[in-house]
């Protein structure tokens, strides 16, 4: 697909949205309204009023009997008219247990138009993308199938087994060869991931990886093997811990030999006192990081500014295991001001007002208001009808008549002690404030979750956070005054209610924020893998209640430090 005529694609999507999503539920519904599902409602009348009147708004707990009935082997028309070929598995780090969504190659059809959108998007505003390479940190898991021999796998894993995968995204577009994205082995494939980065580090354009912390991970594991990598280069050969035959080989033709040289001018850079910067330092030709930066990744945003020299991050798309939504058509803006353009041929979309006046209306993409927020409902063809995806979307604009999308939060109560209903939006603007407070003190957030601890009386809520040195490697100290600030900051700047009870009647305790060892949040990413979370998508849970991750966090405790405002919030 050429520059032109996908953007020209882009241009007539949008500005014919309303005749698209009407013939996309027309086809959706002229293939599936046969199906055992939306028989009982449209009685095999394709008909979108009748559609809409009686097919109802379900969550995942509703459609999962139907999904089920067909891993376990049943005819794919209980919930699809064409036949179900796979099922994605869904990271389960952001709702706390794992799904799975029926598809087949049409998805990863959709797939490969969005990643042309994107790229074509990029390459309008960047010069000179397509004659480099991308550093990509993309992995697979292993692979599982149904009890009916249906592959289960993530997103990003059925995407890269695929053939789709060969045809449209050859490796000369990446710095590491198919070996080393295909390896199931998390360690091995980020440390050839960073060699081959290393030993190309002249071609790279664009350093991308699935979400923000997939980025941050990486520099976070060069810091702990640069010496490593360097002796790798230096004497040509790859360590021998790599086992994986695919990677050991592949990697040992990109190294070539040895390189002192190459070898010396690395260590330099990561031999200094700080690593701000060093991204630039060591891909001098690098234009761009290519990442989610939105909702829970927005956190990572400073830390890859530090790392980075402030290159320009793009947050390229807006997608899930259920459907894809839509791209970034301005990719330069700030991240925090990052809106996606609905793309109306990825699914039936419709949207259910969020304010306390709902009086139950429903509304089509193009029919959304400017400035008002609303919950997505999607009709994907694969399985799921009008499926509630609890994300609360807030209307920036419009592409010409699509309809533009800041992410705000995830639907979900993220803590509750009292009666009190603390969300992830309320979270994040407490947390902006607190990493201020940080950030002059010299200091980042790497990672944190949270925890509403009702063992004690008053219950509170427990902040896990691992921090790190701006202009120092190792150890530092903490300045008790300073982490106090930071949990009185975050207290007034949760939600009215919060404050209220937390001031007046003494229904919750102060807040607490405990500091962890650096390296917490790799080992609890360790844990969730190890129960099936796939790495390319994994995401930090924003809170936690399982004992066994309470027992790793604690575990690993250093510090604990409590707001201490004693007057009304």
């Amino acid at each position: 697909m050429s520059l032109s005529s996908v953007l020209k694609d882009l241009e007539e999507l949008t500005s014919n949205a309303k005749q698209t999503q009407d013939d996309l539920l027309d086809e959706i519904l002229r293939v599936n309204a046969n199906t055992k599902y939306l028989l009982p409602f449209l009685h095999g009348n394709p008909d979108k009023e009748l559609f809409k009147k009686n097919v109802p708004i379900v969550t995942y707990e509703d459609a999962r009997p139907y999904i089920e009935r067909v891993a376990d082997g049943e005819p794919s028309d209980v919930i699809s008219g064409e036949p179900i070929t796979s099922f994605f598995l869904s990271s389960g780090t952001t709702g706390g247990k794992q799904k799975i969504f029926p598809v087949n190659n049409k998805f990863f059809e959709k797939i490969v138009f969005i990643d042309a959108l994107r790229t074509s998007i990029i390459s309008k505003h960047i010069n000179c993308v397509e004659q480099g390479k991308a550093m990509s940190f993309l992995n697979t898991r292993p692979l599982s199938t149904t009890s009916s021999g249906l592959l289960v796998a993530p997103l990003m894993t059925s995407f890269i087994v695929s053939s789709y995968f060969k045809k449209y995204w050859s490796s000369t577009r990446f710095t590491s060869p198919d070996e080393v994205i295909l390896c199931v082995d998390n360690k091995q494939s980020m440390y050839c991931h960073l060699l081959c980065g290393l030993v190309r580090r002249e071609e790279v354009v664009s350093l991308v990886a699935t979400f923000a912390s997939g980025v941050v991970q990486a520099i976070t594991f060069l810091e702990s093997n640069w010496k490593e990598l360097c002796n790798n280069i230096r004497s040509g050969y790859i360590s021998e811990w790599i086992t994986d035959l695919g990677c050991k080989d592949s990697v040992s033709i990109i190294l070539g030999g040895p390189n002192p040289h190459l070898a010396d001018l690395i260590e330099q850079e990561c031999s200094q006192k700080s690593w701000e910067g060093i991204i630039t330092r060591l891909w001098p030709n690098i234009k761009f990081i290519q990442s989610t930066l939105t909702g829970q990744m927005s956190q990572y945003i400073p830390i890859l500014e530090f790392y980075s020299n402030k290159l320009p991050l793009i947050s390229p798309s807006y997608s899930s295991s259920e459907t894809l939504f839509g791209v970034n058509v301005n990719p330069l803006c700030k991240p925090q001001d990052v809106s996606y353009t609905f793309m109306p041929n990825m699914s039936y979309f419709e949207f259910i007002p969020v304010d306390e006046g709902n009086n139950g209306e429903i509304i089509d993409l193009v029919n959304v208001k400017l400035g008002c927020f609303y919950e997505t409902l999607v009709t994907n063809g694969f399985g799921l009808y009008r499926y509630r995806m609890g994300d609360i979307l807030q209307v920036t604009g419009f592409y010409n008549s699509a309809p533009q999308f800041r992410f705000v939060r995830r639907k979900n109560i993220v803590l509750s002690v009292h009666v009190e209903a603390t969300t992830e939006e309320d979270l994040f603007k407490a947390l902006k404030h607190a990493t201020l407070v940080l950030e002059s003190s010299g200091l980042m957030l790497m990672g944190f979750t949270s925890y509403s601890d009702i063992s004690t009386d008053p219950g509170h809520y427990v902040l896990y956070w691992e921090l790190k040195a701006k202009h120092c490697n190792g150890i530092f100290k903490l300045d008790n005054e300073v982490m106090v600030e930071c949990c009185c900051v975050m207290e007034e700047s949760l939600n009215s209610l919060y404050r209220e009870i937390r001031s007046k009647d003494g229904s919750i305790g102060a807040l607490e924020v405990r500091v962890v060892q650096q390296g917490t949040f790799d080992s609890l990413m360790e844990y969730f893998i190890s129960k099936g979370a796939s790495t390319t998508q994994y995401k930090t849970p924003l809170s936690v209640n399982s004992p066994q991750v309470l027992a790793i966090l604690e575990d690993r405790v250093l510090a604990r430090f409590f707001s201490d405002k004693s007057s009304p919030l």
